[in-house]
């Protein structure tokens, strides 16, 4: 019987990987081998023009031979991200994801940074590669903590975890008031750091953004930390950005977000040259480590938010953060996504005692909220990287059925083989 196309030309779309691709082999006594991977994308009933980011989800699920099973999510565009980990390859630099992992081994940490550089190296063409694979990093994390039972955090070094200071992060309101509103709500719920972001800010007047710097501080009050998110409003214009920083000054704020575009560094540079009263924070668009390095480097941040679903895992957020100690910048994540990338975010930089302070979404949708348990706040309003092994939270499969949108796609008939959640 004649083979299907696809076999003919030596593509392959089932968990199974049928050729070497420099494949370090599992399968020898006491090693973990990899044997499927797969992708899921998950979403609200509505996807509105909202900026947020919880509205939908990319999920991948990894599983070795021994059993152990491992999750992770990206902050990317699920559907680029899942041909990322499907496509058929192109020539040398351009192999899925799925295909450079299945039949590897992972049992260390050693382990996770090889197949990090493996898999990036093997998409070298594939331009969303670092942020798809972002969620195939925290899985093989999740997975070698589970497998030694111990959290990721001790994976990556030997100290002592330590709390953060939870700030909740929302969207302002489509008024002053409501911001007002947002804020007092926040309070009546114990938090005692709040960043409101994106909505109007930068888009009526200077008067309308002051408002609404004015009415978070008179919401969320005189004792708590308020950050301020521009949403990259200002684009390139360093002017308008260091005369918006100046007029909130008045409110305090612990740091002015974004107020550029990520790629804006002569801009920024500008910008934290002039010493603008309140601090500039950036980096959460940051798609891989040199990004990072450049907004660090060159723009001139005090405050350098790292996402560990854009940036391509954990294996480059930490070396993010090690930049950050080199160089005297705060590091603080940049988590909009479910308490699976809220644990995965704190495990990165939970052994540093200097660096305080926790993105904490705080007004996600029943998607994002329900998708894994949760890294709750303690007694004190404090949270800290778990400590159960692996990330240490736990994936509700239930929910992931319930907001699964199951993907088709075809190359000349066949199909590529997605698994059900």
């Amino acid at each position: 019987m004649a083979q299907p196309f696809a076999a003919r030309r030596g593509w392959v779309f089932s968990s199974r990987r049928t050729h070497d691709s420099g494949r370090t082999h599992g399968g020898e006594a006491g090693r973990m081998e990899i044997v499927s991977v797969d992708p899921f994308y998950l979403k609200m009933p509505e996807i509105t023009h909202a900026a947020d980011g919880t509205q939908d989800t990319f999920l991948v699920r990894i599983r070795t031979d021994d059993g152990v099973e491992g999750w992770g999510e990206s902050d990317a565009s699920p559907l680029v991200s899942m041909a990322a980990y499907c496509c058929p390859m192109s020539h040398g630099n351009i192999i899925n994801i799925r295909e450079s992992l299945i039949g590897e081994s992972v049992d260390s940490a050693d382990d996770v940074r090889r197949l990090h550089a493996k898999a990036i190296r093997n998409g070298l063409d594939i331009q969303q590669i670092h942020h798809a694979y972002a969620a195939a990093d925290l899985a093989l994390w999740d997975i070698v903590g589970k497998a030694q039972g111990v959290p990721v955090y001790r994976l990556l070094g030997d100290g002592q975890s330590h709390a953060k200071l939870p700030y909740a992060s929302v969207l302002f309101g489509d008024t002053p008031a409501e911001t007002r509103e947002l804020g007092e709500g926040l309070r009546a719920r114990g938090y005692r750091a709040a960043k409101f972001g994106w909505g109007p800010m930068g888009k009526v007047d200077e008067e309308t953004d002051i408002a609404l710097v004015a009415e978070a501080r008179a919401g969320i009050g005189d004792a708590a930390q308020l950050m301020i998110d521009a949403g990259i409003v200002w684009g390139e214009d360093a002017d308008t950005a260091y005369a918006r920083a100046s007029a909130f000054a008045d409110y305090a704020p612990t740091w002015l977000e974004e107020p550029l575009y990520p790629n804006a560094m002569d801009a920024y540079a500008s910008l934290t040259a002039r010493k603008p009263p309140v601090p500039i924070a950036a980096g959460e668009g940051a798609g891989q480590y040199r990004q990072a390095e450049d907004i660090i480097v060159n723009g001139g941040v005090q405050f350098a938010q790292i996402d560990v679903g854009r940036i391509g895992g954990i294996t480059p957020a930490y070396r993010v953060r090690q930049l950050c100690e080199e160089r005297g910048v705060q590091y603080v994540n940049h988590t909009f996504k479910s308490h699976l990338s809220v644990a995965a975010s704190l495990h990165v930089f939970a052994t540093n005692a200097e660096f305080g302070l926790c993105e904490y979404p705080a007004a996600g949708s029943p998607l994002s909220e329900g998708l894994a348990s949760h890294v709750e706040r303690g007694a004190d309003g404090m949270v800290c990287a778990p400590g159960a092994p692996g990330l240490g939270v736990t994936v509700d499969i239930d929910a992931v059925r319930e907001f699964h949108a199951p993907v088709r796609m075809e190359v000349d008939g066949t199909a590529l083989g997605f698994d059900a959640p």
